[in-house]
């Protein structure tokens, strides 16, 4: 959107300007339409919609004040900083395409507003406020441009997928996993039941899910000894390195160190925590996990409460940018066809953002910006939540090979028991690779091909006898919004 002339300038006269009283945040120097953002600066762009009378160029410099160093009137101690500096400056506001009403606001903010490798720091900078603000009727952070010098502050995954592969000694395909069901209600044996069929049936990983902590039911440590005891035996059975996410959630970091000890105590490769720890336990349990080579799962629980509706709170695409700073390996990043909300472009957006050592704009995928990661490691992203042997084709074209395909229900609903679940899933995964390898077309051939090699494997054709059919097509609440222009010859 252009420069509004009924929006007021900058006031540069200091007389003028620190004069006690209330002014518009545009007059105050939160909205500079000339400014070029710097190499060093954060970008950060909002999806804003003002309240009715409120101009959308004083609505994007009010995001920009109130995210940096403003208040609501004039304070004079402004000029005891450097103000010109410490002032964010909302530099293009432009309308949402096919959205009446909501704008896309721009915001440049210098390096030296953040401390250094805190997220929780750039989190209560950033969104600490303007959420609540009256002449905002909403407002959603849709993405971030994290300038080099700030991201070399972090450390990022404590381990990486690479050295992750060679670690399991897993190539050349994604990886397979299952949440453990029913998650909550079962003794520690039966859990290790289900851990150790499903392991030796063909996964790689089992896990617990987000709300499996430390019960009546079940007290951590037995669950803990018992799946450790499963995961054990199926390396022993079927000589590959198998691992099950323990998650070590709990009220206390202490308490979270603890379990996190005895996990490692007993020869886990890996740990889980959930997003609702909050941020700075995700970094310091990063920092354990760096220091005792240990993996860190993380299951994004509570996401939805702020990353589902477009109009309002913060987009997936950045919480993903967050975490990976913050240094997971693993991250629930959405399936695009099983039960959970994912547009397939947004979440192959998120991938992006897991995965590249550099994200270009792609806009239809919701990348705003450049984003140069710096070498950060990357993360493995996990498809989980409905998916089954039946869509192996859609789940490895639209994602490849660095990911962890997880089927809960899909492998402990299978008729013929959980074993033959997990031999479902992995002869599905590696016929696809396999056909995908020799060139063939597996988004179109690929129901063809699954059912091609369910003749010679019973549990596959039991498999997509029960859930062959089933999806789950619901209109996605969270899609992109742009306009493609046309190229230029």
């Amino acid at each position: 959107m252009p420069h509004d002339t009924a929006t007021p300038a900058a006031i540069k006269d200091a007389k003028s300007r620190y004069k006690a009283g209330v002014l518009k945040y545009a007059q105050m120097g939160y909205w500079d339409g000339d400014y070029v953002p710097k190499d060093t600066d954060l970008l950060a762009l909002f999806r804003v919609t003002p309240q009715d009378g409120v101009d959308p160029i004083e609505a994007g410099a009010a995001v920009a004040g109130e995210s940096s160093t403003a208040t609501w009137t004039v304070v004079w101690t402004d000029r005891l900083t450097a103000c010109d500096t410490y002032r964010a400056k909302c530099y293009k506001v432009d309308p949402v395409p096919g959205q009446p009403g909501q704008y896309f606001v721009y915001v440049a903010y210098d390096l030296v507003l953040f401390e250094e490798g805190s997220i929780a720091n750039l989190t209560a900078s950033i969104i600490g406020n303007v959420f609540s603000f009256k002449p905002v009727k909403a407002a959603r952070l849709e993405d971030m441009r994290l300038p080099v010098a700030y991201v070399k502050t972090f450390k990022g995954p404590p381990t990486g997928i690479v050295v992750e592969r060679e670690r399991l000694d897993k190539f050349g395909r994604p990886l397979l996993g299952a949440t453990t069901k029913p998650k909550l209600g079962l003794s520690g044996k039966n859990y290790g039941r289900v851990v150790y069929e499903a392991l030796k049936g063909g996964l790689d990983f089992v896990k617990d899910d987000e709300n499996i902590n430390s019960q009546p039911f079940m007290h951590w440590r037995d669950r803990f000894l018992y799946c450790m005891e499963a995961v054990n035996k199926a390396q022993a059975a079927t000589g590959e390195v198998k691992g099950h996410y323990l998650n070590i959630t709990a009220g206390t970091m202490e308490e979270m160190y603890r379990r996190a000890e005895f996990a490692k105590d007993l020869g886990s490769v890996i740990v889980m925590v959930d997003l609702v720890v909050g941020w700075t336990a995700i970094q310091s349990i990063a920092e354990w996990a760096r220091a005792n080579d240990m993996l860190v799962h993380m299951h994004r629980a509570g996401h939805g409460t702020y990353t589902r509706q477009k109009n309002h709170g913060v987009s997936f695409r950045v919480i993903a940018k967050w975490l990976r700073l913050a240094g997971v390996d693993h991250l629930h990043a959405g399936t695009a066809v099983g039960k959970l909300e994912g547009d397939p472009k947004m979440v192959q957006g998120y991938y992006k953002v897991c995965r590249d050592r550099k994200s270009e704009v792609d806009l239809e995928r919701g990348l705003f910006f450049e984003q140069d990661w710096a070498d950060i490691r990357p993360v493995m992203p996990v498809a989980s939540g409905g998916i089954h042997a039946g869509q192996m084709h859609q789940l490895l074209d639209l994602f490849g090979d660095d990911v962890v395909l997880q089927f809960g229900g899909g492998t402990i609903g299978h008729p013929m028991g959980i074993e033959a679940g997990a031999t479902a899933n992995r002869v599905a995964l590696e016929t696809m690779v396999l056909a995908r390898n020799e060139g063939r077309d597996i988004r179109t051939e690929g129901p063809e091909i699954l059912v091609e090699a369910a003749k010679w494997c019973q549990p596959l054709r039991a498999a997509l006898d029960t859930w062959g059919e089933v999806t789950f097509d619901y209109t996605s609440t969270d899609t992109s919004d742009f306009v493609p222009t046309a190229s230029v010859a």
